[in-house]
């Protein structure tokens, strides 16, 4: 397994794009549905495609093979914001659309996520995420992140990460 533990300072960690989008991840239609009357309503990832350079140096395709998220709207912090809570099976299939080597990425993290009228959101995360890498603390590429963090991300699209401590898993490494 090709694990790489970052140390973070409270604050200061810089992380860019989770799971590609600017929002939580939005895909095919979950194998079971939520409790009636929970609160909760599926939240499916869709399929996406990131060009040669943006992540890998390759291009890559991700699709959920399987996809059992739920997404329940909580009170607002603040007036502006929205705070939504997601949970649920997710494995995301990544692959190198040039030689068709793929990984399965198990990212069942659950996060509680604000989203203010700007565009900037604040994710609490638990548990592993996908995240696409521009420019940040971590190399330009495509990870599995695993932890108990935060990442904030600004309404001009840089992200900061912040935990005591952040294990990558570099999907690009593992389908190179």
């Amino acid at each position: 397994m090709r694990s790489t533990i970052v140390p973070v300072a409270l604050g200061t960690a810089c992380v860019a794009a989770m799971t590609l989008g600017t929002g939580p991840a939005a895909a095919a239609a979950p194998t079971t549905a939520p409790p009636r009357g929970s609160g909760w309503e599926p939240a499916p990832s869709a399929p996406w495609d990131v060009a040669a350079g943006e992540r890998c140096a390759f291009a890559i395709h991700g699709e959920p093979i399987v996809d059992e998220v739920v997404r329940r709207e909580l009170p607002p912090p603040a007036e502006g914001v929205t705070r939504s809570a997601y949970k649920g099976d997710l494995v995301v299939r990544v692959t190198n659309k040039e030689t068709g080597a793929h990984y399965d990425a198990d990212v069942s993290g659950s996060a509680v996520v604000d989203v203010d009228a700007s565009g900037a959101q604040f994710w609490r995360v638990v548990g592993p995420v996908l995240v696409g890498v521009g420019d940040g603390n971590l190399a330009r590429g495509m990870y599995v992140v695993d932890g108990v963090y935060t990442i904030g991300i600004s309404p001009t699209g840089s992200r900061t990460v912040t935990g005591p401590l952040v294990t990558t898993d570099s999907i690009c490494d593992r389908i190179a």
